[in-house]
């Protein structure tokens, strides 16, 4: 293959590793207004929470009224009674970014009034570097090849990996 072929090859194994490891901005709820009490259980930012993954250097992001609520960042204790008054931080911006800085769990709750108590709250939990997610798994061993099926899942973020590391493989067969 030529010089050309080759670089374009490296620039991409590069990007793709790059895609894995990046710390990233997180925009809390996955949308601007998702700060706000919950029309619903099944509405709540925890169970947002549930569905991703977060890694330390990540960082949360808020997007709210900075006039009339804000982001506390709690205890455990704090959490569960939705006690406002002894905050490890509190936040007023209404653009407030958060650094995830640690493995182990964070909690935030809303400084408006009331509105903890009716479920206005985020707990979400960073992944240790040595259990870091990357959306792919290892191959299997040889005593799993030999077991008994097991079901197919469906995610989006492994068939991106599935489907970038195929793109790899197959480009690297090309030399």
């Amino acid at each position: 293959m030529d010089i050309f072929s080759r670089r374009l090859t490296s620039s991409f194994l590069f990007f793709l590793f790059l895609s894995f490891t990046e710390a990233k901005e997180i925009l809390v709820g996955g949308k601007t207004d998702a700060w706000k009490i919950p029309s619903s259980e099944s509405d709540s930012l925890n169970r947002w929470a549930e569905k991703s993954r977060f890694r330390i250097g990540d960082s949360l992001v808020w997007k709210y009224d900075g006039g009339k609520d804000s982001v506390l960042q709690v205890t455990k204790e704090a959490y569960a009674s939705c006690n406002t008054s002894n905050s490890i931080a509190e936040y007023k911006d209404g653009n407030t970014k958060v650094k995830l800085d640690r493995s182990g769990p964070f909690y935030f709750i809303s400084g408006a009034k009331g509105h903890c108590e009716q479920g206005q709250k985020l707990h979400v939990v960073v992944l240790s570097q040595k259990h870091r997610y990357t959306g792919i798994s290892p191959a299997p061993s040889l005593a799993e090849i030999d077991g008994p099926a097991i079901a197919p899942t469906s995610s989006a973020a492994g068939l991106k990996a599935g489907f970038l590391v195929t793109l790899g493989v197959v480009v690297l067969g090309l030399f």
